[in-house]
């Protein structure tokens, strides 16, 4: 449960979308069973999958969320499967999200609630993504985030609208929970807990037979677990990439551009004065003028400044309109500052700023440039602007190529590009069966990559956007158990493994036996053939166990914490490593300091808890206000087709 709450504020979008309570697209709610009631008129045909009031959720987009959530999924663990992601309910789970989803809206508008396009625009407005450099909406910036979040428009609208409904109607419900505070002590206590015992390890290795098996119970065990030898998916990439050079002359610019440039930045090549000052600004002209009188008399500039508990500032290199822009806008002080000759005082002038009075320290006059002197600074700016704009023009023009079919051999080969292609890859990264790794250069995209289609070709732009990647997906070997004869050694290794841990298991229920009898656990453990180390006296806290977080906390030691005193209860390891016999001997409870840390813990704590379960049972109640029925005709469909099964 504080899981479920602790995952309430996530974001299935990313980080790309900050705004509060977005946690809604990757909420927990298959936590909640939706239970289908009624008979299915709603659901007639085979199209729909649910139906919450009077919307209907099509298969398509059951299989959509389920895409969706794989590739979620993938961000986490690359090598996960379609069919690890749908076990053990995986679809029932990604369902239960869609009817929640459509149960928080439908009881929204049916109960008052709004969320319309002016609230949706908003938030919309908001996505840090979809901001242009100026800080404001922009449109081409919202259409690159839809694009890399592999969303459409109407697609994040819904998820938006059904966010503010569950911003009227869900939190409110579940904000603010507060524990009281005789019940925060009582809980509090539970956290003095001691418990105190003894874990027997039984390692598999002690059991695991040194033969072979025979052919018929090596296949009998391969097809029994076969999924043990499932190999992941692995795509083969071809490649090229491409930058200005593909251009070829087309960056050059003309006479004709030259001379245009030169005509349209004439100011730029015009003669120029720029002049360097030291500055200070005053609030009259009085002081100004007491100022200017002093260095008059001999004093230097900084020092009937500091006098006059100013400080004086320089400018360095400012023509006539930046002293103006400085100014705020003051024509006055720009004349004022360069009609002064160098070496000398500017007379007073004022700005908004105030009174400036400054000394010319430097005169320095910039002769007029012709054409030809300024031909290579013009051919250098135009040939970077030809480039920035040609590159980024050839990645359209290429993208839209492949939209109309184009194939990535015959763009190649108008670009007069290398073709490259990589050994067989899984989704890490890694050539397949060995320890190195994609080329580097396909690392931005690999990921997407692993989400196209066989035979797809994509572009993208490469850090820095100066050069562009070409690829596509050239083959795909999907997961699957390799066949016995490629893994015969690995196979006989599993089923020694997996031998050795049943007789572990079987060891473990023998000293269980024992214990029973009335024998300590260590007596029980001494009385096995096989050299079983002594059972490991233990000691822990609740305290203690907190403090790690569920980091790192030994599975029997977990155990022990949820055992009663005097019983003792045998505990399966990881892979086939063997199991544990843990016994629990004492409880004890120590003493709870008045004003305690573990009293606000505990009221934080219990408070999460209780926050998620408020949510759960008027997620509960919604549904049930507005009806939830099912076709598992249609979802067992869609399961089908997800897994590649025949229908």
């Amino acid at each position: 449960m504080l899981t479920f709450f602790r995952n309430f504020f996530k974001s299935k979008i990313g980080l790309a979308i900050t705004l509060a309570f977005l946690g809604l697209i990757a909420f927990a709610f298959a936590s909640m069973d939706v239970s289908s009631t009624g008979t299915f008129g709603g659901v007639a045909g085979g199209d729909s999958v649910a139906v919450v009031g009077d919307e209907k959720i099509g298969t398509a987009e059951l299989q959509q969320a389920a895409n969706d959530a794989l590739r979620e999924a993938r961000q986490e663990d690359p090598e996960i499967t379609m069919n690890e992601l749908l076990a053990n309910g995986g679809l029932e789970r990604i369902l239960d999200d869609l009817i929640d989803r459509y149960a928080i809206t439908a009881w929204g508008e049916e109960n008052g609630f709004r969320a319309g396009n002016n609230l949706v625009n908003y938030e919309i407005r908001n996505i840090p993504a979809a901001r242009g450099a100026t800080g404001e909406f922009d449109q081409n910036a919202y259409a690159q985030f839809l694009q890399s979040a592999q969303l459409t428009d109407a697609g994040l609208r819904q998820q938006l609208r059904t966010s503010l409904y569950f911003r009227q109607t869900i939190l409110p419900a579940i904000y603010g929970a507060k524990l009281p505070e005789s019940l925060a002590e009582n809980y509090a206590k539970t956290f003095k807990e001691r418990r105190s015992g003894a874990i027997a390890t039984i390692p598999a290795s002690l059991y695991a037979p040194s033969g072979d098996p025979s052919d018929e119970v090596l296949n009998a065990f391969y097809n029994d677990n076969s999924e043990r030898f499932v190999r992941p998916e692995r795509r083969t990439l071809r490649y090229a990439t491409f930058g200005s050079e593909a251009l070829g002359d087309r960056i050059q610019p003309s006479e004709e551009d030259i001379a245009a440039y030169f005509n349209a930045n004439a100011e730029e090549f015009a003669a120029r004065e720029s002049r360097s000052f030291t500055q200070l600004i005053v609030s009259t002209r009085q002081g100004a003028e007491a100022i200017a009188a002093r260095v008059n008399a001999g004093a230097t500039f900084a020092q009937a400044a500091a006098d006059a508990n100013f400080r004086t500032t320089s400018i360095e290199g400012a023509t006539r309109e930046e002293i103006r822009e400085q100014a705020s806008g003051s024509e006055a002080v720009a004349s004022a500052y360069f009609a002064a000759a160098q070496g000398s005082l500017t007379e007073p002038a004022r700005s908004p700023l105030g009174w400036h009075l400054a000394r010319v320290d430097r005169v320095t006059q910039t002769p007029a440039r012709t054409l030809e002197d300024a031909r290579e600074e013009i051919v250098a700016t135009l040939r970077e602007r030809n480039r920035q704009r040609g590159i980024a023009e050839l990645a359209v023009t290429i993208e839209d190529r492949l939209s109309d079919g184009a194939s990535l051999t015959a763009i190649a080969e108008e670009l007069d590009l290398e073709l490259q292609t990589t050994a067989p890859l899984t989704a890490t990264g890694q050539v397949y069966g060995t320890l190195q790794r994609a080329p580097d250069v396909l690392a931005p995209v690999l990921n997407f990559a692993f989400q196209i289609n066989e035979g797809d070709t994509e572009i993208g732009a490469l850090p820095g956007g100066e050069n562009f990647l070409l690829y596509e997906v050239a083959r795909i070997t999907p997961s699957a158990a390799a066949p016995l004869a490629e893994i015969r050694e690995e196979a006989i290794a599993a089923w020694r493994s997996t031998r050795g841990d049943e007789l572990a298991e079987a060891a473990a229920d023998r000293i269980l036996a024992r214990v029973q009898e009335g024998r300590t656990l260590a007596e029980a453990v001494a009385a096995e053939e096989a050299a079983i180390r002594a059972p490991e006296d233990v000691e822990y806290s609740r305290e203690q166990l907190a403090r790690l977080q569920g980091r790192n906390v030994p599975a029997p030691v977990a155990l022990m914490f949820g055992m009663a005193q005097g019983t003792t209860k045998k505990l399966e390891g990881t892979r086939d490593q063997g199991w544990y016999v843990v016994a629990l001997e004492t409880i004890t409870l120590d003493e709870l300091e008045e004003n305690d840390p573990i009293i606000d813990q505990a009221k934080a704590q219990v408070a999460q808890a209780w926050s998620g379960e408020y949510a759960e049972q008027m997620l509960r109640a919604m549904r049930a206000a507005i009806g939830v029925e099912r076709n598992q005709t249609a979802i067992d469909a869609v399961r089908r087709q997800l897994l590649g099964e025949s229908n």
